[in-house]
């Protein structure tokens, strides 16, 4: 085990920290004159990969059916309670479907736990960062806002298979 060394052990130098000072400010200049990766935002857009966390949005099917089965499972998960889910059946195969499915994204903590939870993957966690809204009422998404073509997710569902 190290000693640890007393106060009255150090030299001058190492009571008044000046050797971390130095390697302090020699970290800092070596950092300083390294090129930047600055983006030029509104122009150059950000292309997040696989494993990013955007916006929640429902997979709907090639034939224009949700994917959901409004088992209300991604609702009881969520720890910011942001999503509300009210099913209704149907007499398609699939017994049930979301009557209405509600995200407040001024509530969601991109946490991700509705995309695990999900047994159908019908939620998914999508790549759409840009989250701006006028007033509050923008901020609760529907039905009609949570749709997404399972072609766009590819992506995402590929990735979340793999590590299934």
């Amino acid at each position: 085990m190290a000693k640890k060394k007393r106060l009255k052990d150090l030299s001058l130098l190492e009571q008044i920290y000046l050797p971390e000072i130095v390697k302090g400010l020699a970290l800092t200049m070596k950092n300083m004159f390294k090129p930047s990766f600055t983006m030029e935002y509104p122009e150059v857009k950000f292309e997040p990969g696989a494993s990013y966390r955007g916006r929640p949005v429902l997979v709907m099917e090639e034939n224009g059916d949700e994917r959901c089965v409004a088992c209300g499972l991604c609702s009881r998960v969520c720890p910011a309670i942001a999503i509300e889910v009210q099913a209704n059946d149907t007499d398609k195969e699939k017994e049930r479907y979301p009557e209405r499915f509600e995200i407040n994204m001024l509530r969601c903590i991109f946490c991700g736990f509705c995309e695990e939870v999900c047994p159908e993957e019908a939620i998914i966690m999508s790549k759409d960062y840009e989250l701006a809204y006028t007033n509050r009422e923008d901020g609760i998404l529907g039905l009609d806002k949570l749709l997404v073509p399972v072609s766009e997710l590819q992506e995402r569902i590929q990735f979340l298979r793999k590590y299934k």
